[in-house]
């Protein structure tokens, strides 16, 4: 294998590391688990002050603002792209 092609394979190579890397950062799966770790880190923090009323429902708040947060990024970006 020549020069050439090794610098092509190594491009090849790296080509499909960023594709997984944006296929992830881009999944529902990331999103979800994202969400359920800050549900359950807000709900212990909730509990640790106790000065909120209903802790389940207000833990809601940041996960849901997390995924509203990823749904108009994405418009958000194609309107800064033109």
């Amino acid at each position: 294998m020549n020069d050439l092609e090794k610098r092509i394979a190594k491009i090849e190579e790296r080509n499909k590391r960023v594709e997984k890397d944006k296929a992830w950062e881009t999944s529902w799966v990331r999103r979800i688990c994202i969400m359920i770790l800050t549900y359950i880190i807000v709900v212990i923090y909730s509990f640790i002050i106790k000065k909120v009323d209903n802790v389940f429902l207000s833990s809601l708040v940041p996960v849901i603002g997390f995924l509203l947060s990823t749904l108009s990024l994405k418009i958000i970006r194609r309107y800064w792209e033109k």
